[in-house]
């Protein structure tokens, strides 16, 4: 009987108590019988065992095998986009692959090798617990650790090297390709290029002086349908992207113009007489009562791809930021901080509706906003 009078040792008891008794003092206060426990390999070091060990360790190498090509495949495979046909296409193309299978077979080796490892070297045991409910207190906290060393002295770990290294290996090169992945898309300069870096500039940007105009998606690649401003009733909305005459007949500008992330546009036109806020060093952007702003969210870009006409709010469906379109799409609701960026549209001499020029600032996630 201990000290208490309620057979749980104090405190002073338990720095007193060896590990082996307190593993039996936990398999005692957790109502446990151990009816069966019998180690896999009673005899050390048989051809069985070492196979078993082999086996084991096989996989510890290929997970870290494929983190290691995971990480030098993230680092050094051409990662930059190219068009189909281009020379350079097919690297680009099987890189998400490549990568994805190796992180992949990285993640299911380690877990195969940690459970072939339970399976081949964990005694045999058959125990019978009973039942409690509640929070356990510091005995039970203190024992189960115990129960854990206990654990693994059993299955002889520390004896086993090829599969302690191997494993080791595994989990640390795995460990440093998840760090590499986590900060690798931090590292890149989003500013390389100055003024004419990626994030400045979308496929609405005129090249050579030449005319972008607006068009439509009819779901037939050649078949052109420039906007007009009478195709529109009041309280509507469009999507539009960039086109250009001479792009017409060459179906890989047509594509990237219509397939670029930062291409769609929503053009808006609001009811007559709708009151408006203009956004300062902005007020000329708009034709009329209509209004082109990016359909690329603010937030974390996804597509902002409904307008309600009752409120002109313009909503984003994956975490339903809002945007008022009557003051320059300033975010009204949700984690977005940023207005959407607006586009500077006009009407040329045969009624079609034309970019004045580029976005003025960066289209996307708010994160990219600010220059260093």
């Amino acid at each position: 009987m201990s000290a208490t009078g309620t057979g749980r040792p104090t405190p002073e008891e338990l720095e007193r108590m060896s590990p082996e008794e307190l593993e039996r003092l936990a398999s005692s206060l957790d109502d446990v019988e151990v009816v069966h426990n019998a180690p896999k390999w009673p005899i050390k070091g048989t051809r069985a065992e070492k196979r078993a060990e082999r086996s084991v360790a096989t996989w510890f190498v290929l997970s870290a095998l494929a983190a290691l090509g995971f990480i030098v495949a993230f680092i050094a495979w051409p990662h930059e986009y190219v068009a189909p046909g281009q020379p350079g296409y097919d690297w680009y193309h099987f890189y998400t692959p490549v990568v994805g299978f190796l992180f992949g077979f990285a993640v299911l080796a380690l877990g195969i090798g940690v459970i072939s490892y339970v399976r081949k070297f964990f005694p045999e045991e058959v125990s019978v617990q009973q039942r409690h409910d509640g929070r356990s207190d510091e005995v039970d906290r203190k024992t189960i650790m115990v129960q854990l060393a206990s654990a693994g002295r059993t299955t002889d770990i520390a004896r086993r090297k090829m599969i302690t290294r191997s494993a080791g290996a595994a989990a640390g090169i795995f460990g440093i390709g998840l760090g590499i992945a986590a900060l690798g898309p931090l590292i890149r300069n989003p500013w390389k290029g100055g003024d004419d870096a990626a994030l400045w500039h979308t496929p609405w940007r005129p090249e050579n002086g030449e005319t972008v105009y607006l068009r439509r998606d009819t779901g037939i690649l050649d078949e052109i349908s420039r906007v007009r401003p009478e195709d529109m009733e009041p309280g509507s909305m469009e999507t539009v992207f960039p086109f250009r005459e001479s792009d017409r007949g060459d179906e890989e500008a047509l594509l990237r113009a219509l397939r670029a992330s930062d291409a769609p546009v929503m053009l808006i036109r609001l009811r007559p007489d709708t009151p408006t806020v203009k956004r300062q060093g902005q007020e000329n952007f708009h034709y009329g009562d209509f209004y082109a702003f990016s359909k690329v969210c603010s937030h974390l870009g996804c597509p902002t791809s409904l307008y309600q006409a009752q409120d002109n709010r313009i909503l984003c469906p994956c975490h339903q930021s809002q945007f008022l379109a009557t003051e320059y799409a300033r975010p009204v609701f949700g984690p977005a901080t940023r207005a959407l960026p607006q586009l500077p549209i006009t009407v040329d001499s045969e009624g079609y509706f034309v970019a004045r020029s580029d976005f003025i600032e960066a289209v996307g996630p708010a994160f990219w906003e600010r220059r260093p």
